[in-house]
């Protein structure tokens, strides 16, 4: 209805800006760019400590990351996220004080943690938001500003390469520039980033119903702060869990490159200023195959598998020509690697996907914890491949990317049939909906009462109305 659309326009408004900061997205790619701006030679780093500092990031941030997500169920999303964003910024301008690799070290290590605690909030707010079918356009929408944080860096860092300050080197001039940014987004999020529908500020006590009636459609229910341990076992013994693991684990090995790209593209011949420059293609080719992707999946006629899918078939062509032709076609080597980034698009569906496809708030906080816990593994063990001895022609690296995007494509068909079996199984039950639509609960004193079964806190395997998208 018209009534709807204004809601949702007025929602995307106060939320999808908050979720779209470039800045909540540009500290995985700060390293990368500091690469050709001299913090190898100023923190006098080896290839394999600078392996070892894009590592550390993901391993703080899997350590942290179920804890991140019970503080998220505990607390309010959006106060508990502006804290972590402050903490980063606080953290992004200590770098600039780093002049040795255990410095170094420790700075990316609190990086990863605060980190832990956007990718599950986002998804969580976009759950309590949104209906299904738009979660997978929102989820894209904000997953491409990675795109446009990589153009927003390039001209930065583009820029620091011609400042001449004593004992203050263009690397340093990034991460100060880069952290008073985050410190302004950390506090706007704090005033006004919503924590869920039933508090926003920005709706009345009416649109707040309505926000809420809205997502019924979803079967989710919207928030429970309490820990429900029969729900953490199940998500436990879901093995759809532990697929939606395998597939978030080889979907990010080919996100090493957010490291390891400008150092890759120096490689190809290109000197310092090219290289900042051409980064910003990277953002360009990032933004235009995320929206390409989002918007397939999103087709009734295609859907998130297969979208997945197709995304995957020019990502997988071009690793194997970044590793088969001639090194001297720099040219060609430049554009096989942007063909590369398809494969970012594929995980921006699947993040997306997991939303829509669990019910529960602790079996979705603790799906989310497990899916971001295999992203954070897939980044952290991918930094190691990209070997001195491996370069400039990088063969090993390029086999695994194609390999793992290859597994992951597999990955996400896997998961459809699961589901597609699932859906067909539950309409064969043959169950009153009306009937079904209720949920029956007994109360202290004895009393029963009907309960509307989209507002409970039932997980997608409790309430067989549930329909997993696909």
């Amino acid at each position: 209805t018209q009534l709807t659309l204004l809601l949702r326009r007025k929602i995307d408004w106060h939320i999808m800006p908050f979720m779209c900061s470039t800045m909540t997205f540009m500290d995985k790619t700060t390293l990368g760019e500091a690469a050709v701006l001299g913090i190898l030679e100023d923190a006098n780093l080896s290839a394999n400590q600078y392996n070892w500092l894009g590592t550390v990031f993901y391993f703080s941030y899997l350590a942290f990351q179920y804890p991140q997500n019970l503080a998220l169920q505990r607390f309010p999303v959006g106060k508990w996220m502006s804290i972590n964003i402050f903490l980063w910024s606080v953290t992004l301008c200590c770098h600039a004080a780093c002049k040795s690799f255990g410095a170094l070290f420790a700075v990316r290590f609190l990086l990863g943690v605060c980190e832990g605690a956007i990718t599950p909030g986002f998804l969580i707010v976009t759950s309590m938001f949104y209906t299904r079918e738009e979660q997978t356009l929102r989820v894209g929408y904000w997953f491409l500003m990675n795109g446009f944080a990589v153009i927003i860096l390039g001209f930065i860092s583009f820029g620091v390469l011609h400042t001449h300050t004593p004992n203050f080197m263009p690397w340093q001039w990034l991460m100060i520039i880069t952290g008073v940014i985050t410190l302004v987004t950390a506090i706007s999020f704090w005033l006004f980033f919503p924590d869920s529908p039933t508090s926003a500020w920005f709706l009345s006590d009416n649109e707040r119903a309505q926000a809420v009636q809205r997502i019924r459609v979803n079967q989710t229910g919207v928030e429970n702060k309490h820990f429900k341990y029969p729900q953490f076992v199940e998500t436990i013994k879901d093995r759809k869990t532990w697929l939606l693991a395998f597939i978030a684990g080889a979907a990010n090995v080919v996100n090493s490159l957010t490291n390891q790209r400008q150092l890759i593209v120096a490689q190809f011949g290109f000197n310092d200023i090219q290289t900042t420059l051409l980064g910003c293609v990277d953002g360009v080719v990032e933004i235009l195959t995320i929206w390409l992707g989002v918007k397939l999946a999103s087709s009734k006629y295609i859907g998130r598998a297969y979208a997945g899918t197709l995304m995957y078939i020019p990502a997988i062509l071009g690793a194997i020509l970044v590793s088969l032709l001639p090194f001297s076609n720099k040219v060609g080597l430049l554009f096989s690697y942007w063909i590369c980034i398809f494969a970012i698009a594929p995980f921006t569906i699947f993040l997306g996907w997991v939303a829509s496809i669990t019910s529960g708030h602790t079996k979705r906080i603790t799906t989310n914890a497990i899916v971001l816990c295999a992203y954070a593994t897939g980044n952290a063990v991918s930094q190691f491949m990209w070997q001195a001895q491996y370069q400039p022609r990088n063969h090993i690296p390029w086999a695994i990317i194609t390999t793992t995007n290859f597994c992951s494509a597999l990955g996400l068909l896997l998961l459809r049939h699961i589901l597609a079996v699932d859906n067909a199984k539950r309409e064969s039950e043959g169950k009153d909906l009306e009937e079904e639509s209720v949920y029956v609960v007994r109360l202290q004193d004895g009393h029963e009462v009907n309960v509307d079964r989209t507002l409970l806190d039932l997980t997608d395997k409790e309430n067989r109305q549930f329909r997993y998208v696909l």
